[in-house]
């Protein structure tokens, strides 16, 4: 076990603490997406299960004090918000590696993918999906593009060793990048603690205060194209011409990529007017929704993990996904498929779940049994012992 370098001088014993480099730039407060998140609670658990390491949080603006999770963590800032390619370069080229040198750091961990293309330490790496390599079209910004592009393939061959969040993804960086089995973990998310089952009548009020007691499906994340809002729309509105239902859907998350063809696809919808849209909230408020819901619709085109999907199943809701790349290992046997490809298949799906509340009990039921493969205690001990390989290996 590799955690202290251990030496002798004049036969008194002495020991120097390994100290490990954190990239932390995505931990902001009030503002954590999916890859801010599985940094905070992979961190928390790493920070605490290992007091006799030091770790060094970098950060490229002014730091939230909760995210400092013990005595062992030191904040640095590194004074250059990293919002744009010409920014990402400075930060990573040569500020970050200028800092690691002066505070003498042992390796570094990046939790998102971004690290410098040489790095002088051993380096440990996360790389949550590909979906650049498969879908460029869906960077619009010709500088974010290329970045991605041209980057990352760099940062998974000079990588001491990586971890992934799916065995899909595993799969793609050995296809994509020739990297080797041996040099790759996995290392899977979770869900959120806040999310779990609550009380009948906290679903009624709850339901009442949402769609006035009528029932939904909802789905929660970036209002993005690769999410498949566009086929969520038109399968919608066929299972509603087919059921006649009062059923509505409700979409969780920020608009910031509405503009455009998702926009249009609302605006042709025949029931529009049975869609909510509740804007961005926070996990307690989601939780409620989920325990509500006849069932959470996500029906991406492409996702590294999913997160969504396990925080249903904690949730007690039943889950309509896709049958595409990592979802049915992060489903099993717990989910309702089909092709996101195709609106009736969708549709169907969701015709099923309305029709039938045998079928939601035992998906929920399954759910519950999935949804202990996936523990953030796991993933720590997970990313420990790659943190081991890393410095073995370096």
């Amino acid at each position: 076990m590799y955690f202290c370098f251990e030496y002798f001088n004049n036969s008194q014993k002495s020991f120097l603490v390994l100290k490990i480099a954190v990239n932390t730039r995505l931990l902001l407060h009030n503002k954590l997406e999916g890859i801010g998140y599985f940094t905070l609670k992979i961190l928390e658990k790493v920070v605490k299960n290992h007091p006799e390491v030091e770790f060094v949080f970098y950060f490229d603006r002014k730091y939230d004090k909760s995210f400092v999770f013990a005595e062992n963590v030191t904040p640095v800032v590194i004074p250059c918000p990293t919002r744009h390619p010409i920014l990402w370069y400075v930060y990573f080229e040569w500020l970050l590696p200028y800092y690691m040198k002066r505070d003498k750091v042992d390796m570094l961990f990046s939790p998102d993918g971004y690290m410098p293309r040489k790095p002088k330490v051993p380096t440990l790496n996360t790389f949550h999906d590909i979906n650049y390599e498969y879908n460029p079209q869906y960077i619009s910004n010709f500088f974010h593009r290329h970045y991605y592009l041209n980057f990352f393939p760099n940062f998974a061959k000079n990588s001491t060793h990586l971890i992934t969040v799916s065995n899909y993804s595993k799969r793609d960086l050995m296809e994509f990048y020739d990297v080797t089995e041996n040099k790759i973990d996995v290392v899977y998310n979770a869900a959120n603690e806040l999310y779990y089952v609550v009380s009948e009548e906290e679903r009624e009020i709850t339901k009442q205060r949402l769609t006035n007691g009528k029932d939904f499906f909802y789905f929660v994340g970036a209002i993005h194209k690769r999410k498949n809002l566009i086929n969520l729309f038109k399968a919608f509105d066929l299972f509603k011409l087919k059921t006649g239902s009062e059923t509505k859907l409700v979409i969780i998350g920020s608009r910031r990529s509405w503009k455009g063809e998702i926009e249009d696809a609302f605006n042709q919808m025949i029931f529009r007017k049975y869609v909510i849209f509740t804007g961005r909230l926070e996990a307690s408020e989601i939780n409620l929704i989920a325990n509500s819901a006849l069932a959470l619709t996500f029906v991406s085109q492409f996702e590294g993990f999913g997160i969504p999907i396990v925080e249903a199943f904690a949730a007690g809701c039943p889950v309509i996904t896709s049958n595409t790349t990592s979802m049915p290992e992060v489903g099993g046997d717990a989910a309702l498929y089909c092709d996101p490809y195709l609106p009736q298949s969708i549709a169907d799906a969701m015709e099923k779940i309305w029709l039938s509340p045998d079928l939601r009990e035992e998906l929920i039921e399954k759910g519950f049994e999935q949804n202990k493969k996936f523990s953030w205690e796991k993933s720590a001990e997970k990313l420990w012992n790659s943190i081991e390989k890393t410095i073995n290996r370096g």
